[in-house]
C-alpha cells in the first residue's frame, strides 16, 4: 500500500469515527499518523527524474503574491488587468500550464504576482501538477485565492483543504508553543494556562507516535491536537489570504452583498473591471507594506514615489538605514522624524523607533 492509499484510508477512518470523549485519543493518533504520511509526500524523492521546464521563478520586487484557484476562474484575466503581463486567457480549462510572473506597480512598490496553473481536487497527492503549484505558493507573502462566484463557497472549502494538506495555514497565526528536542531528560510539559481542548495524556500519545521521548514543551495558549502536530512537524507556513470572488456581474446583488460581508473576501469582475481598485488597496493592507521618505539636511524631503523606500509594517529606523546602505546602521547617531509615528514633528529618535506609513526621516550620522 502506497503513501497516498494510506492517507486515503486514514481520512476515511477519521470521517466515520464519531467525535466524543471516548474517541478523542483515537482521533488524535489518527491525525498524527495522517500528518506523518503527508510530510512524506512533501519530501522530495531520492530518484532524480528527467529535467523539464522550470516551474518556479526567481523572487523579485518588494513582495510576492501567489494567484491560485481552480481552472477557468479568471486568474490569467486578473493578471493581465493588474500588471503589464499578458497571460493567455480563454473560456476552456487549463489555459495556463506553467508559472507566469507579472509585476503590480502600486504606491511606488513593485509586487510580484505569480499566475499559477489551475489546481484540481487531489492536488496535495500530486494530481495535475498540484504539488508543484502549492510548493510555489509556500514561498509567497500573500495568497490570492480566485473563486467563481457562481459556484458558492464549495471551491473555497476544497482549495483550503488542499493547501492545509500541504502544510499551508491561511489567515491563522502560529501557535504560541515552545518545542525543543533533547537528548536526555524525558518529556517535560509546562502549561501556562489550563488546557481544555487537549489533555496531557493525548499530548504524550502524539509525541510517542512521532517517537519523541526527550523534549521540552511550553504551551502558552489553549491549543488543539492539530496545533500540537503542526508545532512538532515544524514545516508549516502561515500566510495571509484574500478570497477574490470573480464573475459577480453574473449573480444577484443579494448574493454579492452576502459574499462581500464575509471576512477576507473581495468581490470583483475581471471581465468588466469592477472593484479592482479596492482589491489593490486590500492587497497593500494584507502585505503590510509602508512607504518611507528620506530627507537630506538643509534640503526639502523627496516625496516622489520613485524616491520612497518600501518597508514592512512595524519596521524600525535601523531597518530603514539598512534599506539605504548596509553600513549606515552602525554609523547612525540618531534620526529626525516627521509623521504620525512621533508626538511632534520633527522628533529626535533612536534606531529602535518604529516608523509609520509616509513618515519622513532624516538620518544623522556620527561623522
Amino acid at each position: 500500500m502506497g503513501v497516498a492509499e494510506k492517507i486515503a484510508e486514514i481520512e476515511r477512518e477519521i470521517a466515520r469515527t464519531q467525535k466524543n470523549k471516548a474517541t478523542e485519543y483515537h482521533l488524535g493518533l489518527l491525525k498524527a499518523k495522517l500528518a506523518k504520511y503527508r510530510q512524506q509526500l512533501l519530501e522530495p524523492t531520492s530518484k532524480a527524474g528527467a529535467k523539464g521546464e522550470g516551474f518556479d521563478v526567481m523572487k523579485s520586487g518588494d513582495a510576492r503574491i501567489a494567484l491560485i484557484g481552480f481552472p477557468s476562474v479568471g486568474k490569467s484575466t486578473i493578471l493581465s488587468k493588474l500588471t503589464r503581463t499578458k497571460s493567455e486567457a480563454a473560456s476552456y480549462e487549463f489555459t495556463t500550464l506553467t508559472c507566469i510572473p507579472g509585476v503590480i506597480e502600486y504606491n511606488g512598490a513593485n509586487i510580484q504576482l505569480l499566475d499559477l496553473p489551475g489546481i484540481i481536487e487531489g492536488a496535495a497527492q500530486g494530481k495535475g501538477r498540484g504539488k508543484q503549484v502549492i510548493a510555489v505558493a509556500r514561498t509567497a507573502d500573500l495568497v490570492l485565492m480566485m473563486l467563481d462566484a457562481l459556484k458558492g463557497d464549495i471551491q473555497r472549502e476544497l482549495l483550503t483543504r488542499e493547501l492545509d494538506a500541504m502544510g499551508i495555514r491561511l489567515n491563522t497565526r502560529k501557535p504560541d508553543v515552545y518545542f525543543k528536542l533533547k537528548k536526555t531528560g524525558g518529556v517535560k510539559i509546562t502549561s501556562m494556562i489550563p488546557l481544555t481542548r487537549v489533555s496531557e495524556k493525548l499530548i504524550q500519545l502524539i509525541l510517542h507516535e512521532y517517537k519523541i521521548h526527550n523534549c521540552e514543551l511550553v504551551i502558552r495558549e489553549d491549543i488543539t491536537e492539530d496545533h500540537l502536530i503542526d508545532v512538532i512537524c515544524g514545516n508549516r507556513v502561515y500566510l495571509p489570504c484574500v478570497y477574490v470572488y470573480n464573475k459577480i456581474d453574473q449573480i444577484s446583488i443579494e448574493e454579492v452583498d452576502r459574499i462581500a460581508r464575509q471576512p477576507h473576501c473581495v468581490v470583483t469582475s475581471c471581465e468588466v473591471g469592477l472593484n479592482l481598485d479596492y482589491l489593490l488597496e486590500v492587497i497593500w493592507e494584507y502585505l503590510g507594506l509602508i512607504m518611507i521618505y528620506t530627507k537630506k539636511p538643509g534640503h526639502k524631503p523627496e516625496l516622489g514615489a520613485e524616491q520612497g523606500i518600501i518597508m514592512r509594517r512595524n519596521s524600525m529606523i535601523k531597518h530603514v538605514c539598512h534599506g539605504i546602505h548596509r553600513d549606515l546602521e552602525s554609523n547612525c547617531k540618531y534620526a529626525l522624524v516627521w509623521g504620525t509615528s512621533v508626538k511632534f514633528s520633527p522628533q529626535r529618535v533612536g534606531i529602535h523607533h518604529t516608523v509609520h506609513h509616509e513618515d519622513v526621516i532624516q538620518i544623522m550620522t556620527k561623522t
